[in-house]
């Protein structure tokens, strides 16, 4: 649904709009007469294709030219062996034993979703981030992986994650029903907090944009005008740096609680 307001010489879109999910390409099928399957290629599969490809071919750049890599680094050298270390120290700080075997896993997730949130603040894009089914996604694999690891190595034990060992059974019925809310609510707090960070701070950069716009047309030759509007739109650079820095933090804060979730399912620590 489009929201449009107008005025007599010209048309603001909803700030909203720029996360509709538009079909490029309707596809659907008819499976046993049980009703149409829906294949169709959006905005947001063809944004995550993209996105997908550079990553691909970022780190076969990174394994491919060893000789990239030099002893004084460049800037885009610097940027990726500090990444390699941030990981490192978030996995070194998190396990007592065998964290490495989630560096590959953990490094890959901190760079896909970092690009997935800077995508979105190039013009005409779509911020795949910003919408709660890829999010969820993301926080559901570590979920349902950390437990099958922890169902793996320590079988029944998990059950101490929902009753304490010394419980009474009285404080029990009372505990377990709220561990384990808790417990199942991981992952949807886990991508409600990317996908609301990500929404609000989009919305906020487009409401402004509309802003300016206004002020432009509102008053071209008054001088009052005129400085709100330079005002504004010098506000708008500050907004996109702090929307970057935003998209960085977000990106850090859902991996080092994604690495958090799988060091307590996988060392059983309550």
């Amino acid at each position: 649904m489009h929201y449009i307001f107008e005025t007599n010489c010209y048309v603001i879109n909803s700030p909203l709009e720029q996360f509709l999910t538009l079909k490029l390409i309707p596809l659907y099928y008819d499976f046993q007469n049980s009703g149409l399957l829906d294949f169709s290629i959006t905005n947001i599969n063809v944004t995550m294709l993209c996105i997908l490809a550079f990553f691909v071919n970022l780190i076969n750049f990174c394994i491919v030219n060893k000789q990239f890599f030099i002893f004084l680094p460049n800037i885009w050298q610097l940027c990726i062996e500090n990444i390699y270390v941030l990981i490192s120290n978030m996995v070194n700080d998190n396990f007592k034993v065998g964290g490495n075997k989630f560096f590959s896993y953990l490094l890959s997730m901190f760079i896909f979703v970092f690009l997935c949130n800077l995508t979105g603040l190039i013009p005409y894009t779509v911020t795949v981030t910003a919408q709660l089914s890829i999010t969820l996604f993301f926080s559901l694999t570590t979920f349902i992986g950390g437990n099958f690891l922890c169902m793996k190595l320590h079988k029944t034990q998990i059950l101490q994650f929902f009753l304490p060992s010394g419980t009474s059974l009285i404080l029990a019925l009372i505990l377990v029903p709220i561990e384990l809310i808790s417990y199942i609510f991981r992952p949807i707090a886990l991508a409600v907090r990317l996908f609301a960070n990500m929404m609000a701070g989009h919305t906020l950069l487009k409401v402004v944009s509309g802003f300016v716009w206004s002020l432009m047309h509102l008053g071209k030759t008054q001088i009052l005008f005129i400085i709100l509007h330079l005002i504004t739109f010098g506000s708008l650079f500050f907004l996109f740096g702090l929307e970057s820095a935003v998209a960085l933090i977000q990106t850090y804060v859902f991996v080092i609680l994604s690495t958090m979730y799988i060091s307590e399912t996988v060392q059983l620590i309550h």
